[in-house]
């Protein structure tokens, strides 16, 4: 006898949740594959659209023809979608790398979000050829591209591959990143925090291309680096500009400052690569002392947020949907040394089906209760300068308290460097 399974609208009905499009490989949800989820969602869609799937290997291409559309797993570990695709084998039959992906984001399809789960492209570990082969991949003009709280990976070159050369915007928290060469190598503007790289070849981790608008850039905070023994950190083919500040690098680092392979006569800009705050584990190179004082317009480490990265056009971490099943994003940033003592309120991004938030707050690790508040904000006074914080946000829902992350971070003092032992996973 068939199992009768509730529409999402029904289920919305009954509990006050927010309406889903559940995947699920067992057949409790609306749908057993993400793709049959996704042809639901019409190509001019115009209000989110949220697909929740349930914990399982997912081995499907999927293609992402819609805009404003969220794939949210049910654990970032559990969920994993997972294809082998080898992009030179994909181009022999075809004109474009529509399909070479595991995840393929159409060319007008924007808005998207993608967290808490996995993708992976398993060509490599299967067949034994690391060429470049897409965990996700976008072009044409899709933008605003968020991931977060997930793992990105692949088994050859370019593993995420965001190439919206002219007005391309993407933002990534708390997300692991592996593969081989150039394995994140975003195409116009990208602002990367507390997120883990883990690169396996020697010609480089990163790469941008910044070819398009001289304002371009790609921005990594507050994450570390680690790879195979020897690692370089980064490259660009073309003109491109890094910002990296408050990272950790590995003392597998090579000694080996981010390289132009292209003749001189390819750039139109001079090489702009602005650092400040970074450690590395066995000491520091001198490639990578501070000089954000030389980019343009002498910005401060605090000056240097998402809303400032996209030049104004996208604030990400202030309208992030509400499709996590716990609170993310905290502003101020966990991890940031830079926080100024008049800091009044703590923000973050909301969770789905929250009906309010549970604030611990404190200088102890983990911190106390200090109140319920039903908006994404919470009011704080008296910041003590060079002190450390910790704070929590546990979401109330109609299903139960779904425990959040501890974050921390530092009111503005003499020392800004951190500890040895610091981590930029929240715990």
């Amino acid at each position: 006898m068939a199992v009768q399974v509730p529409s999402a609208s029904e289920l919305g009905q009954k509990w006050g949740l927010t309406p889903l499009l559940v995947v699920a490989l067992d057949g409790s949800g609306q749908f057993r594959t993400i793709q049959s989820a996704l042809d639901t969602i019409a190509q001019d869609n115009r209000t989110l659209k949220t697909i929740l799937v349930k914990n399982g290997t997912y081995r499907e291409k999927i293609f992402i023809k819609s805009s404003q559309v969220a794939i949210v797993g049910e654990d970032r570990d559990k969920t994993v979608i997972e294809y082998a695709e080898l992009r030179k084998n994909w181009r022999v039959d075809h004109p474009d790398d529509w399909g070479a992906a595991v995840v393929n984001i159409g060319d007008t399809a924007s808005d998207i979000f993608l967290g808490n789960l996995t993708v992976h492209n398993s060509y490599g570990s299967l067949r034994g050829d690391h060429d470049h082969q897409f965990a996700i991949r976008s072009g044409g003009v899709a933008t605003r591209i968020i991931i977060v709280h997930a793992k990105i990976i692949a088994d050859g070159g370019d593993t995420l591959s965001l190439w919206n050369t002219g007005n391309g915007m993407y933002y990534h928290a708390d997300c692991d990143f592996e593969g081989w060469v150039d394995y994140v190598c975003p195409r116009g503007w990208c602002y990367i925090t507390n997120s883990r790289f883990f690169g396996r070849n020697l010609t480089a981790s990163i790469w941008h291309d910044g070819s398009k608008d001289k304002d371009q850039k790609f921005v990594v905070r507050r994450s570390s680096f680690d790879g195979a023994e020897g690692f370089p950190l980064g490259r660009n083919n073309r003109d491109g500009q890094f910002f990296l500040l408050d990272n950790r690098f590995s003392a597998n680092m090579a000694n080996r400052p981010i390289y132009r392979p292209s003749a001189e006569s390819a750039y139109q800009f001079p090489i702009r690569n602005y650092y400040w705050n970074n450690r590395r584990d066995a000491g520091d190179f001198a490639w990578f002392a501070d000089n954000l004082e030389s980019a343009d317009g002498a910005p401060r480490a605090r000056d240097i947020t998402p809303a400032w990265t996209f030049q104004g056009r996208w604030d990400p971490e202030e309208t992030m949907p509400a499709v996590l099943p716990f609170a993310s994003t905290p502003r101020p940033e966990h991890g940031d040394l830079d926080v100024p003592a008049a800091l009044t309120v703590l923000r973050w991004a909301g969770a789905r089906d929250a009906v309010r938030y549970r604030v611990s707050f404190g200088t102890e690790n983990p911190p106390p209760v200090r109140g319920e508040v039903v908006t994404t904000e919470f009011p704080v006074t008296g910041r003590t300068p060079g002190t450390t914080y910790y704070w929590r946000v546990n979401a109330v829902t109609p299903a139960g308290v779904i425990t959040g992350p501890v974050w921390s971070f530092r009111v503005t003092g003499r020392e800004l460097r951190p500890p040895a032992s610091v981590s930029t996973r929240p715990q």
